[in-house]
């Protein structure tokens, strides 16, 4: 049988590496992007060591003419079956800092949209003249409802949400999937130093389980835990008002990205 090749971009930490190790079989090829040399050498060890066939990309998705010139290159050696779409950073508010600066916002956009379009656009291009594959853009609950600890953050989310619901139609009739994630709190470097309420947080590898399990189905919206996404939907239809008071906790504390909107100096 041959082997299925799976692109993760964001596989040097957090559910982008727990995805990698998931996906790290003699039946998966698998092609990981990272910006952290060490870390994304690290993880191809550890796939390896579980007899995946393993390229690496040291590439920054804002990078758009790279990530698609590396993406366009590994295709062309080996079709790509599955894309993740996981690179992400976050950003947000304190007591004093009420809103998301203009350059911490901007970063924000930059790797969490437009890094994901910088990564499916490359692989669908690919997958369009095939007429098959599957691609799968990490958003969020934050992307439900805005969170005003994590505005810049819950705008990019809602982006990717929006964008994954409008081309999954069109690109369902050309043989292809498209794969909405949402997930909840989950243990990652990248809110290790968030000070806040995290409920029915999981662990980066129980949330890899649940993504590979929806994105086997190639289920349409992948979104856990489901008292939480049941909730924020519910939280939507009610007053604005209500939803601002429930969310909004002076005590809350996300640290402040110091990313910029390009990935130059």
């Amino acid at each position: 049988m041959s082997r299925r090749t799976v692109l993760i971009t964001g596989a040097s930490s957090g559910i982008g590496r727990a995805l990698a190790l998931e996906y790290a079989t003699s039946e998966n090829a698998l092609l990981l992007v990272g910006r952290d040399e060490a870390r994304l050498a690290d993880i191809a060890e550890l796939c390896r060591a579980r007899a995946a066939a393993v390229v690496t990309g040291r590439i920054d998705v804002r990078d758009r003419k790279a990530l698609a010139a590396w993406i366009a290159a590994r295709d062309g050696e080996v079709p790509i079956d599955l894309a993740i779409a996981c690179a992400g950073i976050v950003s947000g508010t304190s007591a004093q800092r009420p809103l998301d600066p203009g350059e911490a916002m901007r970063a924000v956009l930059a790797v969490d949209l437009m890094g994901a379009i910088n990564t499916i656009e490359p692989a669908l291009e690919a997958m369009r003249r095939r007429g098959r594959g599957h691609v799968a853009l990490v958003g969020s609950l934050a992307g439900l409802r805005g969170f005003p600890s994590s505005p810049a953050y819950s705008m990019a989310k809602a982006a990717i949400h929006a964008y994954a619901e409008g081309i999954r139609p069109a690109l369902r009739r050309e043989g292809i999937a498209v794969s909405l994630i949402a997930p909840g709190f989950v243990t990652t470097p990248l809110n290790a130093e968030l000070v806040a309420p995290q409920p029915l947080k999981l662990t980066a590898a129980r949330a890899a389980r649940i993504i590979r399990s929806g994105l086997d189905r190639r289920k349409p919206v992948i979104a856990f835990p489901f008292i939480l996404y049941a909730g924020l939907r519910l939280l939507t239809l009610l007053p604005a008002r209500f939803g601002d008071w429930l969310l909004d906790r002076p005590g809350v504390d996300v640290p402040l990205t110091r990313e910029r909107e390009t990935s130059g100096p």
